[in-house]
């Protein structure tokens, strides 16, 4: 065992951090991630359906509209222009994954983007 005490963070220098990262960069950064996350519950890495979860991958997809929907005129059509194109093709995934199709309009995040077709 170590007999140092745990660190505690030093908070100041966490919020002067965050303080200096534009509001466009922290979007695309959750936007990203949320991407990523979807796509591994959607079995599109490396390892497949190890990790495939397509209820967990509704909601992330869901949220990732949701965020693009909120922000697309707050990060510019730079950002938001590839952004929306992979939360297409994640959508495209998602009913081809899914045994039981959503109806046009009802898949993960439609209510945001409208209807997905392939």
């Amino acid at each position: 065992m170590s007999d140092t005490p745990p660190q505690t963070p030093d908070y100041d220098t966490m919020a002067r951090d965050i303080a200096e990262v534009p509001a466009v960069e922290v979007i695309v950064t959750v936007a990203v991630n949320l991407m990523s996350a979807a796509a591994v519950k959607l079995g599109l890495t490396e390892e497949g359906d190890k990790y495939k979860d397509l209820d967990e991958a509704r909601k992330l997809v869901t949220a990732l509209a949701g965020l693009l929907d909120a922000s697309a005129t707050e990060i510019s059509s730079f950002h938001a222009a590839p952004l929306r194109d992979g939360l297409k093709s994640l959508q495209l995934a998602f009913r081809e994954a899914s045994i039981v199709p959503d109806e046009p309009g009802q898949g993960p995040g439609e209510k945001y983007t409208g209807p997905v077709y392939g």
